[in-house]
Protein backbone atom coordinates (compact mmCIF):
# COMPACT_ATOMS: atom_id res chain seq x y z
CA UNK A 1 0.00 0.00 0.00
CA UNK A 2 1.07 3.27 -0.74
CA UNK A 3 -0.40 6.61 0.38
CA UNK A 4 0.79 10.20 -0.07
CA UNK A 5 -1.07 13.07 0.99
CA UNK A 6 -0.84 14.86 -2.48
CA UNK A 7 -1.91 18.59 -1.41
CA UNK A 8 -4.61 20.48 0.79
CA UNK A 9 -5.92 23.99 1.48
CA UNK A 10 -2.83 26.36 1.95
CA UNK A 11 -2.61 27.10 5.69
CA UNK A 12 -6.19 24.96 6.69
CA UNK A 13 -5.60 25.44 10.33
CA UNK A 14 -5.93 29.50 9.38
CA UNK A 15 -8.76 29.38 6.93
CA UNK A 16 -10.84 26.93 9.46
CA UNK A 17 -10.11 29.11 12.42
CA UNK A 18 -10.85 32.50 10.44
CA UNK A 19 -14.30 30.68 9.42
CA UNK A 20 -15.19 30.42 13.15
CA UNK A 21 -13.76 33.68 13.96
CA UNK A 22 -16.41 35.26 11.50
CA UNK A 23 -19.33 33.54 12.78
CA UNK A 24 -18.46 35.66 16.22
CA UNK A 25 -17.13 39.26 14.85
CA UNK A 26 -17.90 42.21 14.09
CA UNK A 27 -14.92 42.88 11.94
CA UNK A 28 -13.83 41.97 8.41
CA UNK A 29 -12.16 38.65 7.29
CA UNK A 30 -8.61 40.35 5.78
CA UNK A 31 -8.68 42.00 9.67
CA UNK A 32 -9.64 38.51 11.02
CA UNK A 33 -6.92 36.56 9.14
CA UNK A 34 -4.02 39.43 9.51
CA UNK A 35 -4.23 39.21 13.42
CA UNK A 36 -4.50 35.96 13.84
CA UNK A 37 -1.52 33.51 15.13
CA UNK A 38 -0.54 29.64 14.78
CA UNK A 39 -1.32 29.59 18.50
CA UNK A 40 -4.76 31.94 18.56
CA UNK A 41 -6.06 29.40 15.12
CA UNK A 42 -5.46 26.22 17.41
CA UNK A 43 -7.50 27.86 20.55
CA UNK A 44 -10.19 28.91 18.15
CA UNK A 45 -9.94 25.18 16.93
CA UNK A 46 -9.76 23.71 19.86
CA UNK A 47 -12.76 25.67 20.97
CA UNK A 48 -14.86 24.92 18.20
CA UNK A 49 -13.90 21.08 18.23
CA UNK A 50 -15.37 21.46 21.44
CA UNK A 51 -19.25 23.47 20.71
CA UNK A 52 -19.03 20.72 17.98
CA UNK A 53 -19.14 23.84 15.43
CA UNK A 54 -17.62 21.26 12.96
CA UNK A 55 -19.47 22.99 10.02
CA UNK A 56 -16.14 25.56 9.63
CA UNK A 57 -13.58 22.25 9.29
CA UNK A 58 -15.33 21.72 5.73
CA UNK A 59 -13.27 24.83 4.50
CA UNK A 60 -10.34 22.53 5.23
CA UNK A 61 -9.80 19.95 1.89
CA UNK A 62 -7.20 17.30 1.71
CA UNK A 63 -5.92 15.32 -1.34
CA UNK A 64 -4.48 12.05 -1.47
CA UNK A 65 -3.03 9.44 -3.97
CA UNK A 66 -3.53 6.17 -3.00
CA UNK A 67 -2.20 2.83 -5.03
CA UNK A 68 -1.67 -0.89 -4.01
CA UNK A 69 -4.72 -1.40 -2.26
CA UNK A 70 -7.98 -3.71 -3.25
CA UNK A 71 -11.19 -3.52 -4.70
CA UNK A 72 -12.35 -4.51 -1.85
CA UNK A 73 -11.04 -1.45 -0.27
CA UNK A 74 -12.12 1.00 -2.80
CA UNK A 75 -15.67 -0.41 -2.75
CA UNK A 76 -15.72 0.39 1.22
CA UNK A 77 -13.94 3.64 0.52
CA UNK A 78 -16.55 5.12 -1.73
CA UNK A 79 -19.50 4.37 0.56
CA UNK A 80 -18.23 7.90 2.02
CA UNK A 81 -20.16 9.74 0.11
CA UNK A 82 -19.30 12.79 0.92
CA UNK A 83 -15.96 12.77 -0.21
CA UNK A 84 -14.61 13.08 -4.24
CA UNK A 85 -12.81 9.85 -5.97
CA UNK A 86 -11.35 9.11 -8.98
CA UNK A 87 -10.27 5.92 -9.43
CA UNK A 88 -8.10 3.50 -12.26
CA UNK A 89 -10.71 1.91 -14.76
CA UNK A 90 -10.87 -1.84 -15.66
CA UNK A 91 -12.80 -0.81 -18.56
CA UNK A 92 -10.23 1.82 -20.19
CA UNK A 93 -7.06 0.40 -19.09
CA UNK A 94 -6.51 -3.73 -19.61
CA UNK A 95 -4.36 -6.04 -17.94
CA UNK A 96 -3.45 -8.55 -20.61
CA UNK A 97 -0.15 -8.66 -18.94
CA UNK A 98 -1.71 -10.00 -15.87
CA UNK A 99 -2.46 -7.80 -12.91
CA UNK A 100 -1.46 -7.14 -8.93
CA UNK A 101 -3.23 -8.43 -6.00
CA UNK A 102 -3.78 -7.92 -2.15
CA UNK A 103 -3.48 -11.07 -0.32
CA UNK A 104 -5.20 -10.97 3.13
CA UNK A 105 -2.78 -11.84 6.17
CA UNK A 106 -4.85 -14.23 7.60
CA UNK A 107 -4.10 -16.36 3.94
CA UNK A 108 -0.61 -15.50 3.81
CA UNK A 109 0.27 -16.83 7.12
CA UNK A 110 -0.79 -20.23 5.51
CA UNK A 111 1.50 -21.51 2.86
CA UNK A 112 -1.16 -24.02 1.71
CA UNK A 113 -3.97 -21.72 2.13
CA UNK A 114 -2.02 -19.12 -0.20
CA UNK A 115 -0.65 -21.55 -2.95
CA UNK A 116 -4.65 -22.12 -3.11
CA UNK A 117 -5.04 -18.19 -3.19
CA UNK A 118 -2.30 -17.50 -6.20
CA UNK A 119 -3.59 -20.14 -7.70
CA UNK A 120 -6.73 -18.58 -7.86
CA UNK A 121 -5.27 -15.33 -8.90
CA UNK A 122 -3.50 -17.23 -11.87
CA UNK A 123 -6.60 -18.64 -12.67
CA UNK A 124 -8.63 -14.99 -12.94
CA UNK A 125 -5.49 -13.94 -15.04
CA UNK A 126 -5.57 -16.69 -17.67
CA UNK A 127 -9.33 -16.13 -17.98
CA UNK A 128 -8.92 -12.50 -18.48
CA UNK A 129 -5.93 -13.05 -20.98
CA UNK A 130 -8.36 -15.51 -22.97
CA UNK A 131 -11.31 -13.26 -23.18
CA UNK A 132 -9.32 -10.52 -24.29
CA UNK A 133 -7.64 -12.78 -26.61
CA UNK A 134 -10.91 -13.82 -28.11
CA UNK A 135 -11.57 -10.10 -29.07
CA UNK A 136 -13.75 -9.39 -25.63
CA UNK A 137 -13.64 -5.86 -24.95
CA UNK A 138 -11.58 -4.81 -21.20
CA UNK A 139 -14.92 -3.74 -20.08
CA UNK A 140 -16.42 -7.18 -20.27
CA UNK A 141 -13.48 -8.84 -19.74
CA UNK A 142 -12.88 -7.58 -16.36
CA UNK A 143 -16.30 -9.51 -14.91
CA UNK A 144 -13.83 -12.27 -14.20
CA UNK A 145 -11.12 -9.93 -11.77
CA UNK A 146 -11.82 -10.64 -8.34
CA UNK A 147 -12.08 -8.16 -5.51
CA UNK A 148 -7.84 -8.68 -4.13
CA UNK A 149 -7.19 -6.91 -7.52
CA UNK A 150 -5.29 -3.86 -7.02
CA UNK A 151 -6.42 -0.71 -8.00
CA UNK A 152 -5.49 2.81 -7.74
CA UNK A 153 -7.56 6.08 -6.29
CA UNK A 154 -7.49 9.97 -5.34
CA UNK A 155 -9.53 11.00 -2.80
CA UNK A 156 -10.25 14.34 -1.82
CA UNK A 157 -11.87 14.96 1.82
CA UNK A 158 -12.36 17.73 4.71
CA UNK A 159 -11.42 18.32 7.60
CA UNK A 160 -15.53 17.48 8.71
CA UNK A 161 -15.22 13.78 6.70
CA UNK A 162 -11.90 13.01 7.36
CA UNK A 163 -12.56 13.23 11.15
CA UNK A 164 -15.64 10.82 10.66
CA UNK A 165 -13.47 8.71 8.08
CA UNK A 166 -11.31 8.02 11.26
CA UNK A 167 -13.81 7.91 13.60
CA UNK A 168 -15.29 4.71 11.77
CA UNK A 169 -12.37 3.21 9.62
CA UNK A 170 -9.11 3.57 13.00
CA UNK A 171 -11.24 1.50 14.84
CA UNK A 172 -10.48 -2.44 15.45
CA UNK A 173 -13.19 -3.46 14.29
CA UNK A 174 -12.77 -1.74 10.73
CA UNK A 175 -11.32 -3.99 7.98
CA UNK A 176 -7.37 -4.49 8.05
CA UNK A 177 -7.09 -3.32 4.85
CA UNK A 178 -9.13 0.14 5.07
CA UNK A 179 -7.81 0.44 8.67
CA UNK A 180 -4.19 0.61 8.04
CA UNK A 181 -4.76 3.14 5.04
CA UNK A 182 -7.25 5.28 7.40
CA UNK A 183 -4.18 5.44 10.09
CA UNK A 184 -2.06 6.20 7.09
CA UNK A 185 -3.84 9.05 6.14
CA UNK A 186 -4.50 9.91 9.65
CA UNK A 187 -0.61 10.63 10.52
CA UNK A 188 0.23 13.04 7.17
CA UNK A 189 -2.54 15.10 7.75
CA UNK A 190 -2.14 14.89 11.80
CA UNK A 191 1.62 15.97 11.10
CA UNK A 192 0.43 18.91 8.85
CA UNK A 193 -2.54 20.59 10.75
CA UNK A 194 -2.26 18.38 14.40
CA UNK A 195 -5.36 20.91 15.54
CA UNK A 196 -7.91 20.16 13.01
CA UNK A 197 -7.32 16.57 13.74
CA UNK A 198 -6.55 16.65 17.83
CA UNK A 199 -8.19 13.32 19.29
CA UNK A 200 -8.90 12.20 15.67
CA UNK A 201 -9.30 8.55 15.66
CA UNK A 202 -11.51 5.71 16.84
CA UNK A 203 -14.43 6.80 18.81
CA UNK A 204 -12.68 5.65 22.03
CA UNK A 205 -9.68 7.74 21.82
CA UNK A 206 -12.32 10.75 23.43
CA UNK A 207 -14.64 8.38 25.37
CA UNK A 208 -16.10 5.43 26.01
CA UNK A 209 -16.44 3.22 23.25
CA UNK A 210 -19.67 4.30 20.75
CA UNK A 211 -19.37 -0.34 19.43
CA UNK A 212 -21.59 -1.22 22.64
CA UNK A 213 -21.97 -4.71 22.97
CA UNK A 214 -19.45 -5.06 19.69
CA UNK A 215 -16.45 -3.72 21.27
CA UNK A 216 -13.51 -4.81 21.09
CA UNK A 217 -12.61 -4.24 24.91
CA UNK A 218 -9.11 -2.56 24.05
CA UNK A 219 -9.91 1.14 24.55
CA UNK A 220 -6.80 1.42 26.64
CA UNK A 221 -4.08 -0.63 23.89
CA UNK A 222 -6.37 1.82 21.56
CA UNK A 223 -5.37 4.58 23.06
CA UNK A 224 -1.63 4.01 23.44
CA UNK A 225 -1.42 2.71 19.63
CA UNK A 226 -2.67 6.26 18.63
CA UNK A 227 -0.45 8.36 21.03
CA UNK A 228 1.99 9.98 19.37
CA UNK A 229 0.08 10.90 15.78
CA UNK A 230 -0.14 14.48 16.86
CA UNK A 231 2.55 16.25 16.28
CA UNK A 232 3.15 20.30 16.61
CA UNK A 233 0.86 21.04 19.46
Amino acid sequence: MFVTLLTSTPEPERVVATAARLCYAAVDCRALAERSSTEDDRRMIARILTLGHHGVLEHAVFTFAVEGVSRALTHQLVRHRLASFAQQSQRYVNFDEGFAYETPPQIAARPELKQHFDEAMAAAARAYRKLREAGIAAEDARFVLPNAAHSRIIISMNARELRHFFRLRCCRRSQWEIRALAKSMLAQVAALAPALFHQAGPGCLAGPCPEGEMSCGEAAAVRREFAGLETGL
